[in-house]
């Protein structure tokens, strides 16, 4: 799996042509693009989303969760790519893209890796209106989404 953290937007499509095209023992390639929306969490326009991160500590982050879908599920392979600094409304910020011989394993994997993003990966936010900056607060729902992929 490709893990890449960077400031610049990023095409899915070409970015999933390139990881899939002439792999063999592929049935599957389920991919997610997260977009940065247009309005805040207080429903103000949002001119911008603003992400800050620990390079090093977001990396290995990434990675850790990137191994722990591998070892849950037989990927043929993946890409995860993540955004960070200042993005504006439509924008990419994230891009799941597992590929698999069967979709069920495919989708699930995608899932477990957005799930595990949302509250696991060290990215701190603020949403950026015309009124200033706030900062974005960790969502209950986000928790329980992830909560389903624990052991035990």
């Amino acid at each position: 799996m490709t893990v890449r953290l960077q400031s610049e937007p990023f095409d899915s499509g070409a970015e999933v042509a390139r990881l899939s095209e002439g792999r063999a023992g592929v049935g599957a390639v389920v991919t997610f693009t997260g977009l940065c929306r247009d309005r805040a969490d207080n429903g103000a326009p949002l001119e911008a989303l603003i992400l800050e991160h620990y390079p090093e500590m977001a990396q290995a982050e990434l990675e850790r969760i990137e191994a722990e879908a591998r070892a849950r599920w037989p990927l043929v392979d993946a890409l995860l790519v993540h955004r960070y600094g200042r993005i504006r409304p439509g924008e990419p910020i994230v891009l799941v893209a597992t590929l698999s011989a069967h979709r069920a394993t495919a989708f699930a994997a995608a899932e477990f890796l957005m799930d595990y993003l949302k509250t696991s990966a060290p990215f701190w936010k603020q949403e950026e209106t015309a009124a200033g900056t706030g900062w974005v607060a960790a969502k209950d729902a986000d928790d329980a989404a992830a909560e389903r992929w624990s052991r035990g």
